[in-house]
């Protein structure tokens, strides 16, 4: 197999373990995977992950739902939230500057490690 090939398959199983594990944040592994490994342009490597991300929660939510361990409650005003969240979000990932999508993609990752290692 092919260099590049096997690049894909180990990010693919690196971002499906952890998307499985931890309901999500395989997206904030692809985006720097591509990157700076595959040098994919940023606004490109959002894109994709969006893309990536969806048949891996597809699979993580019908094995949550199987197991009966997803709040419909709280799951579903928080995907009609996201719906629309997502939809602006793809507008508006183009009109943003690379050095200025970086930052804060970046600073979401650090605020979220602190909260989650202090919290």
């Amino acid at each position: 197999m092919e260099k590049n090939k096997v690049k894909l398959l180990s990010i693919g199983l690196i971002t499906g373990l952890v998307n499985g594990l931890f309901g999500s944040g395989g997206g904030t592994l692809v985006v720097p995977f591509l990157v700076f490994l595959l040098h994919i342009d940023d606004h490109k490597a959002h894109a994709t992950a969006i893309s990536i991300i969806l048949p891996l929660s597809i699979i993580s939510t019908i094995i949550y739902f199987v197991k009966g361990s997803i709040n419909f409650k709280v799951a579903l005003p928080v995907v009609l939230g996201g719906v629309i969240g997502s939809y602006i979000g793809a507008k508006v990932l183009n009109k943003i500057p690379v050095n200025i999508l970086r930052k804060i993609f970046g600073s979401v990752i650090i605020y979220t490690a602190i909260r989650m290692i202090w919290k």
